[in-house]
């Protein structure tokens, strides 16, 4: 950032109003952007390196929640700093379709208004009206990104479902369908019996359910009076029994190896298998085998070649295979089978159970395992470079513990799902002739049209569509041109940044990255990772640590938020609330610190404008520039906030660079350096005032550039006040550089001797808030600085010293003697000694102190014993660890100090 070596006294000024409102701001400085086209990269491949982010494209149905919110603040925070280092940055948005949620939203709407169902109105005449409220409502949360002050490329903005998304997704199938990694089979699946549709392991969720456990005994076949008893929760699941399985070393059951059961109700006769997985000691070491209905009986039936009986319409109901319940719904055929068991002497006693039960994520209901046909992709072989790209380092995760996650996922994989039973979706590309051969094709076949491999008539396309993640893996790529070789692809592709939450790593991003190595063969392997760092955001729970949720009723809406405290305040306080790898309790209140800090900066800024409006300004970097020792500290502070930010933005690590900024501008500059050059700036003639004023000006344009990507509202409003004021053209700060040092340096004599001057201070302060004195009641103080260095310091500042610290006098030796009615505060080697005066209750004090450090060694007692359990040190985060162990430190000064005041008392 260039300023003028020397600036005269300006011509023109601007008036700041005493407090920052947000709304008479935000919109008119987003429009302003958009104006300037700031957010489109330039496409300069010669001059300017490319920076991309991917946006995790939200729901069409979705609205803005404090998740987005977060997310939201990472991204443009990176890609604004991104832009102001000189990057050709994109930030590009764009939105889901979301399959089920989609559909269902629009059904329950269809049937509430019309009392329609889809299958009332037909394939072709639904889908025009999810169109219809896609285009009407589609757009919404990305409008609410916008009052965030995302800096998206709006001009690029993807939806999955738009032609050539859609044909990208068609291309990626067609590939799988030609390589034998695609294919349909009959496996059990996971059955929402509500939206009637396979959903995958990744979309159901699991839940804790109060339920019975059902003893259910079954009769030996030619035994009479003999049963072998098993247990279930869903007792109705024994119609489709095809086994029981005990194990082969359980004596208990050794006489009836190669025994034959007869099922109950239905005289099924059923044969006992020999399994050693089965725990002799769980129950009654038997266990009834359901194929068609459990994914352990699953696996068990197909290695003892038991036969597969599917009860369950695709409703929930039960098929013919329920024999006299068929018909009913799962709930009530329970019912009915436990009655019909109990008539019949074949029901034990009933017992409560607690267990976790497999829901679905979107429609909540209880998951139904069934055999059905469906499509899946094979992914072990894409796993394998997805794998090595994280083992190698090719591919970070920052926290690096989620790397564990995403490894552990992929070294499991299953074979994934990707049919959907739905209407709204990517209908899958395959046709069939008339003998049910499939073919996937990258263009539609004609119904009658010839079957390119068997010669026969296409008789109909496969009603079933992809699952939503089988467009969304084509995200980094398909969003830029893919299958085509565009511009795009070749300047974006890959991309350096991603910042999602922990539920979708294996969701979305392990299959982005198995789709990038496998789709973009064009490329070197190592350009085919789609993005060389994974940041997982924490997640945002409420103040009581829960999740938010609608069901809940403790959702914050962040629009709302923003409505109160702006959508700078909102930002800042939630990258200053998020460290690094913890998730943050948020109540509305905590924005207030946001709040308070662009009001502190906006009045920082609007002091400082006032005072050098209409008056000569010295450039404090010029070889001549004669500075005061303030001066050269607050421009090294502000070089020493500079290195620093920059770093912990190189690593993302924007608490910290947040955090630092925060107290650079509340502490050095609000607290100390305007505090300290106030007498300076009211003279126009004072040659010191000048030298100040050009400091400030340099500090707070610096100041509001290395803020900038953080509250870029209110930064961009002040950039253009403070060039007004010095009489120069501001052009926007958003597309400013960003602040490169030049003319600073640091100064450690500077710093070392203000830290004299603020701990001094620091110490009086100490013994105020000891002895519940006022803030301003002047007070004596003795100083005892044995050091030559500090006691210099302390004597040449004795008057900046009297009135911060609002000393009525300030004595400094080497030594001191302490009056009994006196306080004592110690910072590094300097004793403050602070004189308390006729009226101060000294046995009154001495129970206060005496009743503070009870408490303060209490606080110690319970930080020692969390620091001492083992399970807390190894369950904890680290940082929650290093802020236990800090407080400690801080408990054991604080009791230090009383007990050094009470012995002297």
């Amino acid at each position: 950032m260039k300023w003028p070596a020397c600036m005269e006294a300006p011509t023109r000024t601007t008036e700041l109003s005493t407090r920052y409102a947000p709304a008479e701001f935000e919109h008119e400085v987003y429009e302003r952007w958009l104006a300037s086209g700031g957010f489109t990269p330039a496409r300069d491949a010669a001059l300017r390196k490319p920076f991309v982010i991917m946006i995790p494209p939200p729901n069409v149905t979705g609205v803005l929640h404090m998740g987005h919110a977060l997310n939201g603040t990472i991204q443009d925070v990176i890609v604004r700093y991104r832009r102001m280092q000189g990057f050709d940055a994109l930030w590009l948005p764009g939105t889901d379709h979301a399959g089920i949620a989609t559909q269902a939203v629009v059904e329950r709407k269809l049937y509430e208004e019309e009392k329609l169902t889809r299958n009332d109105l037909g394939r072709d005449a639904f889908l025009a009206r999810v169109w219809a409220w896609k285009e009407e409502h589609g757009s919404y949360i990305l409008q609410q990104y916008r009052r965030l002050g995302a800096s998206c490329d709006w001009s690029r903005t993807r939806f999955t479902m738009e032609p050539h998304m859609s044909r990208a997704v068609r291309e990626s199938f067609v590939r799988l369908f030609e390589k034998g990694l695609v294919y349909r089979g009959a496996r059990l699946v996971n059955w929402d019996c509500v939206l009637q549709t396979a959903v995958s392991d990744d979309e159901i969720e699991y839940v804790p359910k109060k339920d019975k456990l059902y003893p259910l005994r079954y009769p030996v076949k030619g035994r009479a009076g003999e049963f072998v008893t098993v247990a279930t929760t869903r007792p109705e699941t024994m119609l489709g029994d095809t086994g029981v399985a005990v194990n082969p070393a359980d004596a208990r059951y050794a006489h009836l190896h190669g025994a034959t059961l007869v099922l109950p109700l239905v005289g099924r006769e059923i044969p006992i298998v020999l399994d050693e997985g089965v725990e002799m000691d769980f129950g009654t070491g038997a266990v009834k085998v359901t194929p068609g209905h459990d994914p352990a009986d699953y696996e068990r039936g197909t290695r003892f070649r038991l036969p597969i009986v599917n009860l369950y319409e695709k409703d929930g109901r039960l098929n013919d295979n329920g024999g006299p319940f068929a018909g009913l719904p799962r709930e009530k055929a329970r019912d009915a089978v436990v009655k019909a068991l109990d008539e019949l002497g074949l029901l034990g006693k009933v017992e409560d159970y607690q267990h976790n039960v497999a829901v679905s994520d979107r429609s909540k209901s209880i998951i139904e395992p069934l055999v059905s046909e469906q499509w899946f992709v094979r992914m072990k072989p894409l796993a394998e470079p997805a794998i090595r790209a994280a083992r190698s380092g090719r591919l970070q995760f920052r926290p690096e513990r989620w790397q564990k996650v995403y490894l552990d996922w992929l070294e499991n994989v299953h074979d994934w799902c990707i049919s959907r039973q739905l209407w709204w979706g990517h209908q899958i590309p395959v046709w069939y002739d008339e003998d049910g051969v499939p073919v996937a094709s990258r263009t539609d076949l004609a119904i009658g049209s010839r079957h390119p491999r068997t010669g026969k008539s296409i008789v109909r396309q496969d009603e079933d569509v992809l699952d939503t993640w089988a467009s969304s893996w084509l995200w980094p790529f398909a969003t830029l041109g893919w299958p085509d070789q565009t511009p795009d692809l070749a300047r974006f592709y890959p991309t350096q940044f991603l910042s999602t939450a922990r539920e979708i790593i294996y969701l979305w991003v392990a299959r982005m990255v198995m789709a990038g190595y496998e789709f973009l063969d064009h490329l070197p392997e190592e350009q085919r990772c789609p993005f060389d760092v994974v940041n997982v955001h924490a997640t945002v729970l409420d103040a009581k640590g829960r999740r938010m949720s609608k069901s809940a009723g403790n959702g914050i809406d962040p629009i709302e938020l923003i409505d109160k405290y702006g959508a700078d305040a909102t930002r800042y306080s939630l990258i200053l609330l998020t460290k690094e790898g913890q998730d943050v309790k948020l109540a509305p209140d905590r924005i207030e610190q946001g709040f308070r800090f662009t009001n502190k900066l906006w009045n920082a800024a609007r002091f400082a404008l006032m005072n050098v409006a209409g008056k000569p300004a010295a450039d404090p970097t010029a070889p001549d520039a004669d500075l005061r020792v303030e001066d050269r500290w607050i421009l090294s502070r502000l070089e020493r906030a500079r290195r620093e930010t920059t770093a912990a933005l190189e690593e993302y690590r924007l608490n910290d660079a947040a955090t630092l900024l925060y107290k650079f501008v509340w502490n050095d500059l609000c607290d100390w350096y305007l505090e300290l050059v106030k007498p300076r700036l009211s003279s126009a003639e004072d040659p010191s005032g000048a030298v100040a004023r050009g400091t400030l000006v340099r500090v707070l344009a610096d100041t509001l550039g290395l803020l900038h990507p953080f509250t870029p509202y209110v930064t961009e409003v002040l950039w253009r006040s403070l060039h007004e004021t010095i009489g120069r053209e501001a052009g926007l700060l958003m597309n400013a550089t960003w602040p490169d040092g030049r003319g600073l340096t640091l100064d450690p004599e500077a710093e070392a001797e203000m830290q004299v001057l603020q701990d001094l201070v620091g110490a009086v302060r100490q013994v105020r808030n000891l002895t519940t004195l006022g803030d301003r009641q002047p007070l004596e103080a003795r100083i005892a600085a044995p050091r030559d260095f500090e006691r210099g310091v302390l004597e040449r500042h004795a008057d900046t010293i009297r009135a911060l610290a609002h000393l009525s006098s300030c004595a400094v030796a080497a030594k001191v003697e302490r009056p009994r009615a006196s306080a004592v505060a110690v910072v590094g080697g300097i004793e403050a000694v602070v004189l308390l005066g006729e009226g101060v209750d000294l046995g009154k004090l001495h129970d206060v102190l005496k009743r503070r450090l009870e408490k303060v060694r209490s606080g110690i007692a319970g930080v020692d014993a969390k620091l001492a359990n083992a399970a807390f040190i190894e369950r904890a985060d680290p940082e929650v660890v290093a802020e236990e162990r800090t407080r400690r430190l801080e408990l054991a000064l604080e009791a230090t100090l009383l007990e050094r005041n009470l012995a002297g008392f």
